[in-house]
């Protein structure tokens, strides 16, 4: 024993060094390689965490193999053996391979990236990681939300940020007795007032239908998806406004609506500076 423990000891402490030193040299180059993409200007954001996770998990693989062939484990043993473990783990792990298979064609397609807020299913939220396994997110109203890559893959998928512009649609109920074609030309000055709507495609106010209450007037125009949230509460106001001058009181509409989203879509919310303002429509 004594003379297995002078030739074992060694071995085992040079394991024990190797694996350890090993493990803070990953750490050291994960966290130096996120850096450096960080600093690159032409790398996607996208991909530093993934890259940085890869690097990491192959140095420790490679240092466990050589912390074990300081112990007299052969590598080609090893490597037998490394393959039948890796398939149970495989075949008992399907689902966790699901989500890297998942993970690396959203890297390959970007269907989104960092900063884009997107919907799928029953998440939303602003896109804050993408990693080989998971997603994270952010909702608007700052809860985190870890979602695994195969359940956004696997879904259809909105990305609110990905077009630059969206269009705005606002229904104004003007009662029968009102003078039609002054309400129409109100609604067409407060929109062209409004510097932020888009000159193309150009906006356009039109009559949808009538009833026992009045004439249904729809006002259609484009903004920047920047501005989609905040132009539309305006504009409502500024009509309100423009109506409540008119010199006849028949001339104030019934009703002026606007097309709803759906909860998850962030333009219920006030956008300011690229940043989602918890204001819940009235």
């Amino acid at each position: 024993m004594i003379a297995w423990s002078i030739a074992f000891v060694p071995h085992l402490v040079a394991a024990i060094v190797i694996f350890v030193v090993g493990l803070f040299v990953a750490g050291w180059v994960s966290r130096g390689v996120s850096g450096l993409l960080g600093r690159a200007p032409h790398v996607d954001p996208t991909v530093r965490p993934v890259v940085a996770a890869v690097l990491r998990y192959g140095i420790i693989v490679f240092v466990i193999i050589l912390s074990l062939s300081q112990l007299g484990v052969q590598t080609a043993s090893l490597f037998a053996i490394l393959g039948a473990a890796g398939l149970a783990i495989g075949l008992a792990l399907q689902g966790t391979l699901t989500n890297i298979a998942a993970g690396v064609m959203l890297l390959w397609l970007r269907p989104f990236k960092i900063g884009d807020y997107i919907e799928v299913g029953a998440v939303a939220g602003t896109v804050r990681e993408i990693g080989l396994f998971v997603c994270e997110l952010e909702t608007f109203d700052g809860i985190y939300v870890l979602a695994p890559n195969s359940s956004i893959w696997n879904l259809p998928l909105r990305n609110h940020g990905r077009n630059g512009r969206r269009m705005v649609s606002l229904a104004t109920m003007v009662p029968k007795d009102a003078d039609l074609a002054a309400a129409v030309a109100r609604l067409n000055d407060v929109v062209a007032a409004d510097g932020r709507v888009l000159a193309e495609p150009a906006p356009v106010v039109f009559v949808d239908g009538f009833t026992g209450a009045g004439t249904n007037v729809v006002t259609r125009f484009w903004t920047t998806t920047a501005n989609f949230a905040e132009v539309q509460r305006t504009i409502i106001a500024e009509g309100v406004a423009a109506f409540g001058s008119a010199a006849q009181p028949a001339e104030m509409p019934v009703q002026m609506t606007r097309t709803i989203p759906p909860d998850a879509d962030p333009s219920r919310l006030i956008v300011r500076n690229d940043k989602l303002a918890v204001a819940r429509r009235p």
